[in-house]
């Protein structure tokens, strides 16, 4: 039998309606009001239950929810996965952690072979609702394989969704409606932006999840970005505010399935695109988001769509990271580059 989903309109929400939250505290009350709700979820992770995960983003569930709900699990993301699959047919709603973005590559085979592919392959007699979420990117200092952003990979797997919050009200809200959905999420989390704040209105109705948001309006140029480069990309429109350019930004949200729709719409009005993202430019977000922005807005466009991303290398060792992340500086380089076409 399907496991119900969250009602909205009924579900407990904390005593103060707006609250200045860090992301990672909201997404805590996002997984907490999840489990609340649903009875049918279930958290599993390396270190989630008595540690709090890594990041603290699991900490207390277990000790108010049981070591039934909320599983301390093996060195071992394809067992993580595996088992949850199993605990998706049978009804549940397993919220899966990675503990670093890099490490979800033993899970890899699992995620795109049985997780995306088994809906359509029991022609939709099996549901995998199952989120995997993913603290993504780097500007840590971590070491190799903790700094990753390998969100590409899975944008392109037919059957899953992937979605990224860059602000603490998304997470909250994301995070619940990505546990609601019946199709498997990779959710990935701006671990660098863990503790920055924001506020977060627990009782106002969320957006769509898979759609993306005009953050700023602008007329000269429009910026796009997702996770942790939302940040950087205000931050650039303010800077450039200064000497009267106009950006208009768009935090894109989901990553899969793509909402360009209010992209399009900014693009026809500024005539200029920079998409700025921490990944590598070969084959990624960016790459597709310049080649449908092209297509469908080609007589719009005053200059070429450009990328502000992470170099086509290896994520270089911490020393050397600032090097390698886009930055302010290089987002507004863009900019001009695209003004003085």
């Amino acid at each position: 039998m399907a496991a119900p989903t969250m009602d909205r309109s009924t579900a407990a929400a904390p005593a103060t309606p707006v609250q200045t939250l860090t992301i990672s505290k909201a997404l805590n009350m996002g997984l907490r009001a999840a489990m609340e709700a649903n009875p049918k979820v279930i958290m599993m992770g390396e270190d989630i239950g008595k540690l709090g995960g890594v990041f603290r983003i699991t900490d207390g569930l277990q000790k108010d929810f049981g070591e039934q709900r909320v599983l301390d699990t093996p060195l071992a993301e394809s067992g993580i996965i595996g088992t949850a699959v199993g605990l998706a047919i049978r009804g549940y709603r397993p919220v899966c952690e990675i503990q670093f973005d890099g490490f979800i590559f033993p899970g890899f085979d699992q995620i795109v072979s049985q997780v995306a592919k088994l809906h359509y392959r029991t022609q939709g007699k099996i549901k995998m609702p199952i989120v995997i979420r993913v603290p993504f990117g780097g500007g840590i200092g971590a070491v190799e394989h903790h700094s990753e952003s390998p969100e590409s990979y899975f944008a392109h797997t037919a059957g899953l969704k992937v979605v990224s919050c860059s602000n603490p009200s998304d997470a909250y809200w994301m995070i619940q409606q990505a546990i609601d959905c019946d199709d498997p999420v990779l959710f990935f989390e701006p671990k660098r932006r863990y503790y920055e704040k924001g506020e977060v209105d627990t009782t106002s109705a969320p957006g769509k999840l898979f759609e993306s948001r005009v953050l700023r309006q602008g007329t000269d140029a429009t910026l796009v970005a997702y996770g942790p480069m939302v940040r950087t990309a205000l931050d650039a429109a303010n800077a450039a505010s200064e000497d009267g350019t106009s950006l208009e930004v768009i935090d894109l949200r989901t990553l899969s399935p793509l909402d360009l729709a209010p992209v399009f719409e900014s693009v026809r009005r500024t005539g200029r695109l920079v998409v700025v993202s921490e990944a590598p430019s070969e084959s990624s977000i960016a790459s597709e988001i310049a080649a449908k922005v092209q297509q469908e807005c080609f007589y719009s466009l005053q200059a070429p769509v450009l990328r502000v991303t992470g170099f086509d290398t290896p994520y270089p060792p911490s020393k050397l990271e600032e090097e390698f992340l886009p930055d302010l500086d290089r987002v507004l380089h863009a900019v001009d580059r695209s003004l003085a076409w």
